[in-house]
């Protein structure tokens, strides 16, 4: 038997000894880049399908696997063949099916929580000062009033997770999981609900996942260890988000059970070598590649950096020696096929033609995560609406115009009974998509702004709440010269950030989500995660990222670790080089066969005497350009 399968078969007796009903043991599936991990979440269902199978299917219980992506469910799904034993889905979701009943609780909930969110604003608004601030949080503050007096009128709570929630009686994305969380830790009765429909709930990715909800899975673990298994799978070198659960070894209680899966499915043995030696200082955890991997290619290179730098000039270089050195004609040309990986993902848009729309949003803080699984209030409207239509008509694609049109509000269900001649409602809604589409004629390409005021003007879709203060605000400029640091702001960064965004001609939509569904040739450490390529191309340029999170300067040897890092470092807290280390583990470890690193930097001796001393790179394999 060979090691790979003597640690999988190892697995499985843990696994099986875990799963059990009469003596349940929670468990945490360490498992590193490329390791396998969904193979392993699978071998668990089937594993438990195999012990208790009819017992789970007779007493209507289920296991809860929660997954990171609707892909992901897919395939988990596929594997199982369906089984209607096991409830797979995302986090959303989940949180979304185990509170969906409650809709007394959710309104007590969201009253308590609308009460709070007002008087906040209202505080600002009594100590702020005239201007586009005070406008905003005024149509805000009406807007929650509204939301807040209706809901007593409201009988049941709705709540889509793929898409906008905009019905006066939808809830959003944040709204489910705060709301479940809140429910786990401080009801008894919704623990008990969970373990008897889930006594086995499974968590993939669970270092993302968002923590609090975490914290509040464990928190019943701990209270119902004898009949609640928790299974948990993850990496703590491949936290992504900021959101997600931090600490996960610490967190973990001494009589769990845990495993580790340490081959390498994915990548080739050098770079399997590369990543070790990445990860050597964060924590123990080393991998080793499959039996039959053959050896595969690593190289670094130096750019000098610079304003001058042509760097998609560089790069396409770069790809075309990478193509000379691995004999593979995929690096360069009309074949080229490789995955261009960078630190931050204004990097990807700039790249990929989307930065206008892009930049705006990704720099507010709590808007991140959303638009970057496009799930930003908003986002879902162009996304899944605006965008399909207009490339619908665009391919005069009459069938697809119909079925999106359907969901109009001009013709739906309430106005065609209401009103004395249907058919009159479905010309307007007919008139209403003519009218929109002439936004294209002569190849225009009209602002996201000019899309939002023609579909309000006719009623053709039903906008979300998130644009009523920028659709409120007036055409005309306002004064905002004022600098006075000790005063507010005459501006809510938020709303300034969707209009600076819908300020974006709408083909960078278009390719905004492309890029976020994956469908674009540049990515990020965010937007790859679970995926491979053959080839990997990882642009490392602090200049260029202009963010003070991360840096390769330091991770790299280029610059020494500030005063704030070696305090960060003593209070053990996440530290520039420790984010910088994630990240950089991630984006080389979905390499399968070739890996090529750019670095742009001012200190390319340094980095190159460092990172020979670190034993990372070997001389011919540090190119200098």
């Amino acid at each position: 038997m060979t090691d790979s399968a003597a640690q999988t078969a190892e697995l499985r007796d843990v696994m099986a000894s875990c799963l059990n009903l009469d003596n349940p043991r929670s468990f945490f599936l360490f498992a590193g880049a490329g390791s396998g991990k969904t193979r392993a979440l699978v071998d668990a269902m089937q594993i438990f399908r195999e012990k208790c199978g009819e017992e789970f299917r007779v007493s209507a219980r289920k296991v809860s696997v929660i997954t990171y992506t609707n892909a992901a469910c897919d395939e988990i799904k596929h594997r199982i063949d369906y089984d209607s034993m096991f409830s797979v889905s995302t986090i959303h979701r989940f949180a979304w099916e185990l509170i969906r009943s409650y809709h007394d609780d959710i309104r007590e909930w969201l009253g308590h929580n609308l009460i709070i969110q007002i008087s906040a604003l209202e505080e600002k608004q009594r100590k702020g000062r005239a201007g586009k601030a005070s406008a905003d949080r005024a149509v805000q503050i009406e807007s929650k009033k509204k939301r807040l007096a209706r809901l007593n009128t409201i009988k049941y709570f709705a709540y889509n997770p793929n898409g906008e929630n905009i019905g006066k009686n939808s809830l959003n994305h944040v709204e489910v999981i705060s709301i479940s969380t809140a429910f786990l830790a401080d009801k008894p009765l919704m623990q008990r609900i969970l373990i008897r429909k889930y006594p086995i709930l499974l968590v993939d990715e669970v270092q993302d996942t968002q923590k609090d909800l975490v914290d509040a899975f464990l928190a019943v673990q701990g209270e119902h260890s004898k009949e609640f298994c928790l299974g948990l799978f993850g990496d703590d070198m491949q936290r992504i988000y900021s959101d997600g659960k931090t600490g996960l070894a610490e967190a973990i209680p001494n009589d769990w059970a845990k495993p580790a899966i340490t081959v390498n499915h994915r990548c080739q043995k050098r770079i399997v070598r590369l990543i070790n030696m990445i990860r050597a200082e964060a924590d123990a955890q080393t991998q080793e590649p499959r039996e039959d991997a053959s050896e595969g290619f690593v190289r670094l290179f130096l750019v000098q950096d610079g304003e001058e730098a042509n760097k998609i000039a560089v790069e396409s270089e770069i790809a075309g020696r990478m193509a000379k050195i691995t004999s593979d004609n995929q690096w360069f040309g009309e074949n080229r096929e490789v995955k261009t990986l960078t630190l931050e993902h204004h990097m990807a848009a700039r790249r990929g033609g989307f930065s206008d729309f892009f930049e705006p949003l990704y720099q507010i803080a709590n808007f991140k995560t959303g638009l970057l699984d496009g799930n930003l209030s908003g986002i879902p409207f162009f996304s899944q609406q605006v965008l399909p239509l207009v490339m619908a008509l665009q391919s005069a694609d009459r069938f697809a115009v119909t079925r999106i049109v359907k969901k109009s509000p001009l013709v739906s269900a309430d106005t065609l009974e209401l009103s004395k001649s249907p058919m009159d409602e479905i010309r307007k809604a007919d008139d209403a998509v003519r009218s929109f589409f002439t936004l294209w004629d002569d190849d225009n390409d009209p602002s996201l702004t000019a899309v939002l005021k023609a579909i309000a003007a006719t009623g053709l879709l039903a906008i979300p709440d998130v644009f009523a203060p920028v659709m409120s605000r007036s055409d005309s400029a306002e004064d905002e010269s004022d600098t006075d640091d000790s005063a507010e702001s005459a501006h809510d960064p938020r709303i300034d950030a969707w209009d600076k965004a819908l300020a974006a001609p709408f083909s960078q939509l278009k390719s905004y989500v492309q890029y976020i569904s994956d469908k674009s040739p540049f990515g990020t450490h965010q937007g790859i995660k679970g995926l491979e390529f053959p080839r990997v191309m990882v642009i490392l340029d602090d200049n260029e990222a202009r963010g003070f999170m991360f840096s390769y300067d330091k991770l790299l040897g280029a610059k020494e670790p500030t005063s704030t890092d070696q305090r960060n470092l003593e209070e053990g807290k996440d530290t520039a080089v420790d984010r910088t280390r994630r990240l950089f583990y991630v984006t080389c470890s979905r390499a399968k066969s070739s890996l090529a690193i750019v670095v742009y930097t001012v200190e390319k001796k340094k980095i190159a005497t460092h990172l020979k001393n670190a034993g990372w790179f070997e001389d011919d394999e540090i190119i200098d350009i």
